[in-house]
């Protein structure tokens, strides 16, 4: 069904959607609890480590993407556990690929965390 609200009306209404998703997630999902607490920890450390503004929102951008394929993650796992509680390999493979992609987006923060750090440790080299 189509949104009956338009312009301004509908970002309000969009934005509460989202509100509530962060909640749903929040309430729901241990995994998003955990790397939420992990952002607020980092994002100091961001401002310590990058020494541009462009490498703080660099260092905070990565995380807040693993926060983002979290979402998405449990989305999907909300949408497959919707059809129902039987296995199906189909199911089965959807989530494992969701979670694959959270795995990797921890891989590619981690990847950039490091080498900023690293870098600030050997002095820019």
């Amino acid at each position: 069904m189509k949104s009956p609200h338009t312009g301004v009306k509908r970002i309000i209404h969009a934005a509460g959607y989202s509100w509530k998703g962060f909640k749903s997630t929040w309430k729901h999902e241990a995994a998003f609890r955990q790397e939420v607490i992990l952002f607020i920890f980092l994002v100091p450390f961001a401002f310590w480590i990058g020494e541009s503004a462009f490498e703080r929102a660099i260092l905070i951008a990565v995380l807040m993407i693993v926060l983002l394929v979290e979402l998405l993650n449990t989305a999907i796992e909300s949408t497959v556990d919707r059809i129902g509680d039987d296995y199906h390999k189909l199911s089965g493979r959807a989530k494992d690929q969701a979670s694959a992609a959270v795995f990797l987006s921890f891989f590619i923060a981690g990847v950039v965390w490091i080498g900023f750090i690293v870098s600030k440790i050997m002095g820019g080299l």
